[in-house]
């Protein structure tokens, strides 16, 4: 594990007197997120500079750009109250003086190894990701911190920048948009004459989004049945331990995607599929997402195969479950502004046989089912079945479902502070939720990357599937 020396920890607010005190309600699109473990996400950057001139220079920039920052982006100062008993609602509550933490710190550990795509010990990279604070109860209600940022500095070789946060507070679109204004302030070193002019602040009124199936009063009731009387934004990280497993990034260029897309598509001509009759959505996100699901099924299945002690058969009919989000933000019946500023993600299952995702013509038929949730989803259906999302949450998370966390469409990757582009940019809780990591090629060459996290037996055999399939596509 990555040893790390602590330098300094901040409280950084908004400037005095420039935000009055708000409470933000939380919508039917923030509630299901209540359920979330906290969002992990480290930004990796090349910066050849020393101790003393990071601690005199460097950090104080950051620190003071951050607190102008957040004078648009307060809810990230804020914090998520929590009632003790149904039916009360949630809410993020935000009064003047409120901050989040910030902490400053130092480490000798091999920055190369950090932001190398092979695969390496998963708990590597932990100690860079900063700590929430813990909750504190108030006035009958528990009260939790919504962000926590943690800068360390790898002396003359580079810097990170580790970030917390609880989904329920902002989706990826927002965190990014948050995470692009303050890389833009520190660049303008703090001068609004110099900012990014595309840089428009965020959209934080809840009143454009409209309950117009009454969506909120069934998924509150869902979230207070699995919490109880003990409401938590998050599930026990202990349920599910990362100390065997490592993590690795895999790129696929355009080139390798063109291939796969070519394939699934004559693979399904070949099924007597008729993509005339039967129009396949294949874009790149489905046909990533089909390659590397069925991928880790079979990298993991012979772990399966021990769990399942029954017969063969049925282990063959056992159903695998797949997850997605998709921006709704231009998928409603109404207008959402495209910098509002919360959460605005439709979620979506999907069910497939394992025996046919095994077979020979697996990833085609994955292409095929994601591909046809995916149009459902552009023709209108971007609320169809959202009364179930979180009871569905709760059936189809039975052991065999993969879901998916962060899109290329974020562009994490031009996250600039002035240090030029990430080296790497990780997404740290898929150590424990097993989901695919998906960001567009820090290339910029139309590719993808994808992040996993599997154990050491599990990656092995990962890493053989996915290079063979690959290399075979690229060849097409």
């Amino acid at each position: 594990m990555t040893k790390i020396t602590i330098l300094h920890r901040y409280h950084v607010s908004p400037p005095a007197n420039s935000v009055p005190a708000a409470a933000l309600p939380l919508t039917f699109f923030d509630i299901p997120w209540l359920l979330c473990r906290p969002m992990q996400r480290l930004f990796f950057y090349d910066f050849p500079q020393s101790l003393p001139s990071f601690a005199q220079t460097t950090l104080p920039l950051l620190v003071r750009s951050l607190s102008l920052c957040l004078r648009r982006f307060f809810p990230f100062a804020a914090s998520l109250v929590l009632p003790p008993a149904p039916p009360e609602k949630p809410h993020i509550l935000y009064s003047d003086g409120d901050s989040l933490s910030l902490t400053a710190a130092e480490s000798s550990a091999d920055f190369a190894e950090l932001v190398s795509d092979e695969a390496r010990d998963a708990t590597l990279i932990h100690p860079l990701v900063p700590q929430l604070p813990p909750p504190r109860e108030s006035a009958a209600a528990r009260v939790r911190p919504l962000m926590a940022i943690q800068v360390t500095l790898f002396p003359n070789k580079g810097i990170c920048i580790g970030v917390q946060f609880l989904h329920v507070a902002a989706d990826g679109r927002s965190f990014n948009h948050f995470m692009k204004s303050w890389a833009s302030i520190h660049r303008s070193e703090g001068d609004p004459t110099r900012n990014d002019p595309d840089d428009s602040g965020p959209f934080t009124s809840r009143e454009v989004n409209k309950d117009l199936k009454g969506l909120e009063p069934i998924l509150l009731k869902d979230w207070w049945s699995c919490v109880g009387s003990s409401p938590s934004p998050m599930p026990s990280e202990a349920l599910l331990a990362v100390g065997d497993k490592v993590r690795a990034t895999f790129v696929l260029g355009k080139a390798h995607l063109d291939g796969l897309k070519a394939q699934v598509l004559s693979q399904l001509k070949s099924d007597n599929i008729d993509p005339k009759s039967e129009p396949i959505h294949l874009s790149t996100f489905v046909v990533t997402c089909a390659l590397v699901w069925v991928c880790m099924i079979k990298s993991k299945d012979k772990e399966c195969e021990r769990r399942d002690q029954s017969s063969s058969e049925g282990s063959n009919n056992e159903l695998c479950s797949f997850c997605f989000v998709a921006d709704c933000r231009d998928r409603l019946e109404y207008s959402i502004p495209s910098t509002y500023f919360g959460n605005c993600l439709g979620i979506y299952f999907l069910s497939e046989k394992r025996s046919t995702l095994l077979g020979e013509s697996g990833i085609s038929h994955a292409a095929r089912a994601i591909g046809r949730r995916v149009q459902e989803v552009d023709e209108g259906g971007g609320l169809r079945g959202a009364e179930r999302w979180i009871k569905d949450w709760n059936v189809f998370d039975n052991g065999d479902l993969v879901t998916v966390a962060g899109s290329p469409r974020l562009r994490v990757y031009d996250t600039d502070f002035g240090w030029g582009r990430p080296r790497k940019s990780h997404v740290v809780q898929i150590d424990m939720s097993g989901a695919i990591a998906l960001a567009e090629s820090r290339n910029g060459d139309g590719g993808v990357e994808v992040g996993l996290a599997l154990t050491k037996l599990c990656m092995e055999k990962f890493v053989r599937l996915f290079e063979k399939g690959s290399q075979a596509f690229i060849s097409l």
